[in-house]
């Protein structure tokens, strides 16, 4: 089912279990997941992307396996607020992932998302070659824990 607000996700969701945060590109699916009682995001993964159905079962073995609860969508917005080719793109990618699974989904404005998980990284000292390979889950992980407080305060 597909949440049109973060209120609505708060009222889909059971009271506990983990969610999931994705920031969607073009090439890789940056994931990160929330403990159980959505405190804390956590960058885990990368899924690199081939065609919908591999990256979707990809993300469905996460969700299995983990049990989690929800799924959140990084929505790239564009800096005025407006919804570009990218926005529209991700909302694709919902509508399809939605026949596939009964959890709730749900967006999560993403601007300067991967701005912040760069600068932390380099705040990190991480090198070149490292930020290359994690800046999808780290920026995965700002998305998610941006809605976790949302929703922690809504709750």
């Amino acid at each position: 089912m597909i949440c049109a607000r973060i209120e609505d996700l708060a009222g889909a969701l059971p009271p506990a279990g983990a969610i999931a945060g994705l920031d969607l590109g073009t090439k890789t699916i940056g994931v990160a997941v929330s403990d159980g009682l959505r405190q804390i995001a956590s960058p885990l993964t990368v899924i690199r992307r081939v065609r919908f159905t591999a990256d979707a079962a990809a993300l469905l073995d996460i969700v299995a396996g983990r049990g989690l609860a929800g799924i959140i969508l990084g929505l790239p917005l564009n800096m005025d607020g407006s919804e570009g080719p990218r926005a529209q793109s991700t909302r694709a990618f919902a509508r399809n992932l939605e026949r596939l699974t009964p959890l709730p989904i749900g967006f999560w404005d993403e601007r300067l998302s991967t701005v912040a998980a760069e600068r932390a990284l380099l705040e990190a000292d991480a090198s070149r070659r490292r930020r290359a390979a994690v800046i999808d889950q780290v920026a995965a992980g700002y998305i998610l824990q941006g809605a976790l407080d949302r929703l922690r305060y809504l709750a």
